[in-house]
This record gives C-alpha cells, structure tokens and sequence, in this order.
C-alpha cells in the first residue's frame, strides 16, 4: 500500500520527468538531465525551504531576548509564557522550520532514490505518453562517466556539502547571562552543528563514490542550490533590517 502511494504520487513521476529531459537534452546526456530535474524540484520546494531558513534566522534573531528570559530565574512556567509572548510579538512559530523540513524530506529522498536506483528506464514505471530515451549517454559532458563510481564527483561533493554547512545559518548563542554553563540542548546544538561542517562531508562523499556519480551529480547540484538559497535569504533579511 505505501509503496504504492511512495511510487505513485513521488518516484514515478520524477522517473518520468527523468527519462522525458533525457529525449529532449540533445546527445540524452544525463548528467545534464540529473542537473535540470534537481533545480527543477529545488525551485518548486523553494518557498518551503527558504521559510525554513529565515525562521532560523529569526530565531537567532531573538536569541539575546530569550537569553535574557532565561536568566531571569523567573519560574519555568513564567519563562515559558514570557517566551511564548515574545514569539507571538514577533510573529514566529519556532516549530515552522522543523515542519517545512519534515515536508520536503519524501520529495528529496525520492529524487535521491531515482539516481541511487540506476538510471534505467525499463521498469514498467513509465507514463504512456512518456517513451524510452533513444539515446541514454551516462558520459556527463563527454567527459565524467555518472553511470559508475566517479572520484572527482565524490570529491565535488563532500565539498559542496561542508559549503552547504558552512552558509547554514548558525544556532544561536548562549549569551550565559547566569554566569552558568551551557545547556545540555545548546551543547548538543553546538555539536551537531561541528559534526555537520567537517564530518558530514566525508560521509558525503565516501556515500557519493560508493554509489554512482550520478547521487554524486544530485548531491553537488542540491548543495550549491542551497548555497545560492542561503546567501540569497541572508541578504534580503539583511536588505529589510535596513529598509526597517
């Protein structure tokens, strides 16, 4: 039933859309074809994506408040409603960002699972109106073969991500206006954030080379997609805070 519903509503169409830009890229290039379709989805998970970035930023935004509330030694009860006034104020919802992530993870794992499956489009999953590529040409730009294990996009990878890490907006900061140490939460957050910026990106790209280099291509495609988004959202909160 739920394989029905995931190959139905998620895999069989980015199959499809797929094998239709392999007909259409002259030569049926796929690495071209893997590029386009990960924008493609990209873009239309935009407006949920970038929610999740600026309420990031939002909420580091009012971190030195909610420092300040912590430190009151106010009760808990008082620091919750204090905090939850503060968010209304402001109008965020500190659980919109984990929402929207939670949204787009089957659409992205779907597009992941049709590279990570192999490019072949004889599995019975086509549309009627959709036909075999005639051509299916795994050499990306004459040049990297995708359809096997690719070194250099492996590499690509592992470098896009710790890029991808890098523009991540940052956990705020404890001011520690108690004179205390960090919480177990802020230290987790903190570690977490380390582990992202220069571990992940090895697990990246020893995942990238053991697979193909087409997960390589989609990987390095999002990566930079979020780099770009990233930057994008920095400077247009930082265009309204001026504005304001």
């Amino acid at each position: 039933m739920l394989s029905n519903i995931w190959n139905a509503v998620l895999y069989q169409p980015l199959l499809n859309a797929l094998a239709l830009l392999v007909s259409i890229i002259p030569g049926g290039d796929v690495g071209i074809a893997v590029i386009i379709l990960t924008i493609l989805v990209k873009l239309i998970l935009f407006p949920l994506s970038q929610k999740s970035i600026e309420s990031q930023a939002e909420m580091n935004i009012l971190a030195p408040e909610l420092n300040k509330i912590k430190a009151s030694g106010a009760s808990k009860e008082e620091q919750a409603k204090q905090t939850f006034a503060l968010y209304k104020k402001h109008k965020v919802n500190p659980f919109s960002g984990c929402l929207l992530v939670i949204i787009q993870i089957p659409v992205i794992f779907a597009l992941y699972y049709v590279f990570y499956k192999g490019i072949s489009f004889d599995g019975g999953f086509l549309y009627s109106f959709i036909h075999v590529p005639e051509r299916i040409n795994m050499m990306f730009l004459g040049v990297l073969d995708i359809g096997g294990k690719s070194l250099v996009l492996a590499i690509l990878a592992g470098v896009s991500q710790y890029l991808q890490a890098h523009f991540m907006p940052k956990p705020a900061a404890s001011s520690n206006l108690s004179g205390t140490g960090g919480s177990f939460q802020e230290s987790f957050t903190k570690s977490m954030s380390m582990q992202m910026k220069y571990i992940f990106p090895f697990v990246v790209a020893f995942i990238a080379y053991s697979i193909s280099g087409a997960v390589a291509l989609y990987w390095i495609t999002s990566n930079l997609f979020m780099v770009a988004q990233q930057i994008y959202v920095k400077r247009e909160k930082t265009f309204k805070t001026v504005i304001k």
